[in-house]
């Protein structure tokens, strides 16, 4: 590891970790360390990938804290998958962030490969895909809403993503036949494989990351956090505040890297749909500092993919509807690391250049358009990036 002290914080898929952990990151603020940055890595396939993340960008940090601050710092590690721009997931990835499904993922992967052209292909695929999500017969899951493409017709469904990824009518080919459809089919396997993430990340973060804070909070009142995410590593540290009593507020900052969540989040009614809440409605006002959030238009995974994923999901419009070039233009389905946060008014907007020279504001929603740093979604190993985390939790030397 490139920083001391450092520690390693572990959750399982749901949530749950070993005993003692919160005892070290207190026994830290007791040994003088007046600054804890929590970094939650994104879809990182191992361990051992994501302390190389880790190691990587905190590098930097201990050039840039002001006299007089000593920094502890800690990763999260939980059972996450490689996150790329190829439409399928890679097959030893599944199975190893799914242990438990792999009779589903290898005979999905079976039937990708082949590409028959039969109906009852179809009705096998879709089936497995619910099995892959934990969605019952009834078409329910235990936590939450069932996005509509995992309940709809998988012909359809496989038309759809077909029709999206080519931005055309949403059919095979002419003279492709049903045989011509599997390329959205290899689209679904994995939007299946992002929305068993998206719920494992929210899930750890509530239920794991938030209630240790608290934990910490408690016997070391004056431990100053700042977390950091980057990709669904966003989404984790952003519902940690869920789990967060609150009363207890021990978190000064929060930076988003990227973040692969809804850049309505933390909005108290959607614009298209003034009725309902962001999911995390008022949960940046339990950050005492600012709540950063990193974004940039290089991203094609948050300009292309998050948009398609959270359509396909329902996450604001019926499935029915024609996906095609447009989903991606929508601001319904904008990702928070693609264009910032939306719908918070009073939140600030700045550039790279000017964060880095005059910092960031104290408080608040803040978005940082970083895309001169940032030209793909797993390009956060960068010495900007630091400065930003730096700036906002006030421990830098400015």
């Amino acid at each position: 590891m490139s920083v001391d002290p450092y520690r390693e914080i572990v959750f399982d898929r749901d949530g749950d970790g070993p005993a003692g952990q919160a005892a070290e990151l207190v026994a830290l603020a007791r040994r003088g360390v007046t600054d804890l940055v929590v970094f939650a890595h994104g879809w990182n396939n191992s361990p051992s990938g994501a302390t190389r993340l880790y190691a990587d960008f905190f590098a930097p940090f201990p050039e840039l804290l002001a006299p007089g601050v000593e920094a502890g710092y800690a990763g999260v590690v939980w059972p996450s998958m490689m996150f790329t721009d190829e439409p399928v997931p890679d097959f030893r990835a599944l199975v190893t962030t799914l242990p438990e499904k792999e009779r589903a993922v290898v005979r999905l992967t079976e039937i990708l490969a082949l590409a028959p052209p039969e109906e009852a292909a179809f009705a096998e695929f879709g089936a497995l895909l619910r099995e892959l999500a934990d969605v019952d017969g009834a078409g329910f899951a235990a936590d939450g809403p069932v996005p509509d493409f995992l309940l709809a017709d998988p012909v359809e469904t496989c038309a759809l993503f077909t029709g999206a990824l080519e931005a055309a009518a949403p059919r095979a080919l002419p003279g492709d036949g049903l045989g011509g459809l599997w390329k959205g089919g290899r689209e679904a396997l994995r939007q299946a494989a992002y929305y068993v993430m998206k719920k494992r990340a929210g899930r750890v973060g509530e239920r794991g990351l938030g209630p240790l804070l608290a934990e910490v909070a408690r016997a070391a009142p004056g431990l100053r956090v700042h977390l950091v995410g980057h990709s669904m590593g966003a989404r984790l540290v952003a519902y940690s505040l869920r789990g967060l009593p609150g009363a207890l507020r021990p978190v000064r900052s929060m930076t988003l890297l990227q973040g692969a969540f809804s850049h309505y989040a933390f909005a108290a009614r959607l614009p298209h749909d003034p009725g309902r809440p962001g999911a995390l409605r008022d949960m940046q006002l339990r950050v005492r500092g600012p709540v950063v959030a990193c974004h940039s238009r290089h991203d094609a995974a948050l300009g292309v993919m998050y948009p398609l994923a959270s359509r396909a999901a329902r996450d604001s419009a019926s499935f029915a509807e024609p996906l095609g070039r447009a989903v991606a233009r929508d601001p319904r389905w904008g990702a928070i690391g693609w264009d910032g946060v939306q719908g918070v008014p009073g939140s600030a907007r700045r550039t790279l250049a000017t964060v880095l020279r005059d910092g960031v504001p104290a408080s608040g929603c803040v978005s940082v358009d970083v895309a001169e740093a940032v030209r793909s979604h797993g390009d956060v190993r960068r010495p900007e990036l630091a400065g930003v985390v730096v700036s906002a939790a006030r421990i830098g030397r400015r």
